[in-house]
């Protein structure tokens, strides 16, 4: 018997002008995912998605809302038009909040709230130009904490540390500028191929997020969480989690700790996925998924033509997700 299929959602990086726009012109449910954020935000987010201006869209707290409702859209249309169902969830970061919409443990209109303060408090948590991000090619994740380590040591009340462990011999590293590079020198005499500064607003998922977290701890005490209704493959863990208790606690230690994604991964793979959707803009994570285990088949589930495609392989459709599988 197949293994259940995992939704996987993407994360901030996934965005670009024109991103939902086919499948809001496709799909009534579309249409009712960017007009039930537009009227949670206030502003028109469907607007900035369709038509941009880039530079607007780039914001971190534009591109978080407008990436989850991104994926929402092509969620309900995947569900309307075909017979994919979701046996796990998981996204890379930002893309946690989608999971657990999808998984029923987060209301949409609550999710977009909370990213959009999310990614506020984010960009507030650090001055400009004060933190920096780099991704360190080539090297394993144990040698870049190594690498990390030893330049905290050396560069007192500096904070840098890996980030994103996106597997596949990438390691995003992140906190203060100046140790971010210093980091990417002695990665790359440890053997790396590369260590490449990443344009980023603010250095994310690191000690210097400490601000946006304690704010952001204060706004999920008053959202409703309920129990999810799959795993979600949770960032910080890199388990699977159904417990509603948890999932503000872990939330908020996502601001601060890396996203797990090459460990997470493996986990699906223990749990017998073969087969996952990339629910969303762009294919980052099958990229990443085909690295790290390759007897995943990932497929694209983020625009009008992939989901009739998934439509149309009947065959292939997975069987509805048991109650079954616990943490």
């Amino acid at each position: 018997m197949n293994g259940p299929v995992a939704f996987l959602f993407p994360g901030q990086g996934s965005q670009k002008v024109g991103m939902g726009k086919a499948l809001y012109d496709f799909s009534p449910d579309a249409r009712a995912v960017f007009d039930e954020a537009d009227a949670a935000l206030g502003f028109s987010l469907s607007r900035l998605c369709f038509e941009g201006p880039e530079a607007d869209l780039t914001l971190t707290a534009h591109t978080q809302p407008a990436v989850l409702t991104n994926s929402i859209a092509a969620l309900r249309v995947v569900l309307k038009e075909t017979g994919w169902r979701p046996g796990i969830v998981a996204g890379h970061s930002l893309g946690e909040y989608s999971a657990l919409v999808a998984a029923g443990a987060l209301r949409f209109a609550d999710g977009v709230r909370l990213v959009h303060l999310r990614g506020k408090l984010m960009q507030d948590a650090v001055p400009a130009g004060v933190g920096a991000m780099a991704a360190i090619l080539g090297l394993g994740r144990a040698d870049v904490q190594a690498a990390c380590a030893e330049v905290v040591a050396a560069m007192p009340g500096m904070v840098v540390s890996a980030a994103n462990l996106n597997g596949g011999g990438q390691v995003v590293i992140a906190g203060h500028k100046a140790a971010v590079e210093r980091a990417g020198e002695v990665c790359r005499a440890r053997g790396a191929k590369r260590a490449i500064a990443l344009g980023v607003s603010a250095p994310f998922h690191c000690a210097l997020m400490a601000p946006a977290a304690d704010r952001l701890a204060s706004e999920l005490a008053s959202v409703d969480i309920a129990a999810p209704q799959m795993p979600v493959i949770t960032n910080v863990e890199a388990a699977p989690n159904r417990d509603p208790a948890r999932v503000r606690r872990l939330l908020i230690e996502q601001v601060t700790a890396p996203v797990r994604w090459e460990e997470s991964v493996e986990r699906m793979a223990g749990m017998e996925v073969t087969r996952a959707l990339e629910v969303g803009s762009g294919s980052v994570l099958a990229s990443l998924v085909k690295r790290i285990a390759p007897s995943i088949t990932v497929r694209a589930a983020g625009e009008p033509d992939d989901i009739r495609a998934l439509g149309a392989a009947g065959a292939e459709r997975p069987p509805s997700p048991t109650r079954g599988d616990r943490p």
